[in-house]
């Protein structure tokens, strides 16, 4: 279930129209081969993949962009759904198969397929139905794609990357989870909102955990390069605590908002992962708060475990940890959120 069959062989006896319409130029030299070809393979034509998917086509991010699902009926009906709207969009090569040697050749590996949770099911189930998944997922891509980088989504996204660097055998810095990217996307737009300023210009972190015990960097926060509290402090203007944690609640129940109204989120997860994409593939070393192997970083022990920190990110994958300031109440509440999911993983039969 590939490409759909290319119309330059329409003509009389299979006839190569592309050669016929066109004049091929004199002592030609192939491309250089400093010229990069890119490819993206996204596993899971859900509501989350697809919107993914299409964003990453809108904003021009590969060259080539490859779809993996197990239903074949809506992964064909996706793939041509994207194809024809062609005339509208930068060239982008798409295919999509449920054989996963599709990803062949793929720069990044983005994975948003997992098992939705049965009425009555525990969280602890659902886990370890999700585990088993990865087992078939994860394999696979590192068999054909051995060099790209792996992108998980799939929730919960801190256990699944851990997952998945066990299951690739990949280095840590090429998996990496999409964590609290979008949460801290949320956190900007709350503060930008309260301020009446652009989100671009509010420089603010979600870390931890990509759930409840989440935790708001406040002591960084700036705005427009001016660092919020100390600002408030020095112009002796007060401020109550309550206020600051009523905002990061907020951002902790935006999801479960949207998906009790619509049912589910996809468009913010679908920009969130797309910038990411263009951050890794076209090397920006731009800083993202993903979750990444934690171990050592602000006295995070306990063993391996991944949580999101202000990472920076390149063509490399993970480049390194920004040593961003953390009061040491956040610094502590960030081991808390990483025991969270360490006691989350030794619940789990990984088989790893």
């Amino acid at each position: 279930m590939h490409k759909a069959p290319s119309s330059s062989s329409l003509g009389p006896g299979g006839l190569d129209l592309s050669r016929a319409f066109f004049t091929p130029i004199q002592e030609t030299a192939p491309p250089s081969s400093t010229k990069r070809h890119t490819k993206i393979a996204v596993v899971g034509v859900g509501n989350v993949g697809m919107a993914i998917a299409q964003t990453i086509l809108t904003q021009d991010v590969a060259d080539e962009l490859a779809l993996i699902d197990a239903k074949p009926d809506k992964l064909r009906g996706e793939m041509l759904d994207l194809q024809h709207a062609a005339a509208f969009l930068p060239r982008t090569r798409i295919s999509a198969s449920v054989d996963y040697a599709v990803a062949a050749g793929s720069d990044l590996c983005i994975v948003t397929a997992g098992a939705r949770q049965i009425p009555g099911e525990s969280r602890l189930n659902l886990l370890q139905r999700n585990v088993a998944l990865f087992r078939a997922i994860v394999p696979a891509l590192a068999r054909h794609a051995p060099e790209s980088i792996l992108l998980i989504v799939s929730n919960p996204v801190d256990v699944l990357t851990y997952v998945a660097w066990k299951l690739s055998g990949f280095p840590s810095n090429r998996v990496v989870g999409s964590g609290t990217n979008l949460d801290s996307s949320r956190f900007r737009f709350l503060i930008a909102d309260h301020l009446d300023v652009n989100a671009q210009d509010v420089q603010a972190y979600i870390v931890g955990e990509h759930g409840d015990s989440s935790v708001a960097l406040w002591s960084s926060i700036s705005v427009g390069g001016v660092p919020v509290l100390s600002f408030l402090e020095k112009q002796q203007i007060p401020y109550e605590k309550e206020t600051l944690e009523k905002i990061h609640k907020e951002v902790v129940d935006c999801a479960y908002e949207v998906i009790s109204l619509k049912g589910y989120t996809s468009w913010a997860i679908g920009y969130s992962v797309a910038n990411l994409a263009r951050t890794l593939l076209r090397d920006q070393r731009r800083i993202h708060p993903v979750s990444v192997l934690a171990r050592g970083f602000f006295g995070i022990e306990g063993g391996d475990v991944f949580l999101s920190l202000p990472a920076q990110l390149g063509r490399g994958g993970v480049l390194g940890v920004t040593n961003v300031h953390m009061t040491e109440e956040e610094a502590a509440r960030l081991r808390k959120s990483a025991r969270t999911i360490l006691e989350l993983l030794s619940q789990l039969d990984l088989g790893i």
